[in-house]
């Protein structure tokens, strides 16, 4: 494992103008109300050589179907996270270890019409909501709830 590298991702805290965060229930988890990792923040990973505030913007438009937002801040870090064990190989396409992810907070600027999930002919996620950004570390797999923490901490300025 410790020979694989990690894959290179960027990530949206996408702040409503109440301080409420876009969570989004994974499409391959269906009716995940309560297990962790059903719910997360919108995430992906960035093409080479690609500019992580440019590659949030992407990731928010094909997740989501808008890149309606502003950053309003970097996270100063990478954050990293290792895939548990049952995972290495399968997750990731089998060729990573885990993440290195740069987070960005945003300010969404559209209205609500403007999210769609439906605009991918594969989409990730099938529902939405906004949740208080406390709520981040509940609704993280274990292997990611350090990192949600984080952006708890590092974003608490943002929130409602």
């Amino acid at each position: 494992m410790k020979d694989l590298p990690y894959r290179d991702n960027v990530g949206a805290v996408l702040f409503n103008h109440a301080g409420l965060v876009l969570v989004a229930r994974r499409a391959d988890l269906p009716n995940a109300e309560g297990a962790p990792g059903g719910w997360q923040l919108p995430q992906g990973g960035m093409d080479k050589g690609e500019d992580p505030a440019v590659a949030v913007f992407r990731e928010l438009e094909e997740e989501i179907g808008t890149a309606r937002a502003e950053i309003l801040a970097e996270h100063p870090r990478w954050l990293t996270y290792d895939l548990p064990s049952d995972l290495i190989g399968k997750a990731l396409g089998g060729r990573y270890r885990g993440q290195r992810q740069k987070w960005f907070a945003l300010r969404f600027t559209g209205a609500e019409a403007d999210i769609r999930l439906d605009l991918d002919p594969h989409p990730e996620f099938d529902a939405w909501r906004w949740a208080p950004l406390a709520e981040l570390p509940a609704l993280a797999v274990e292997f990611k709830r350090a990192i949600y923490e984080d952006l708890a901490r590092e974003f608490a300025r943002f929130a409602g």
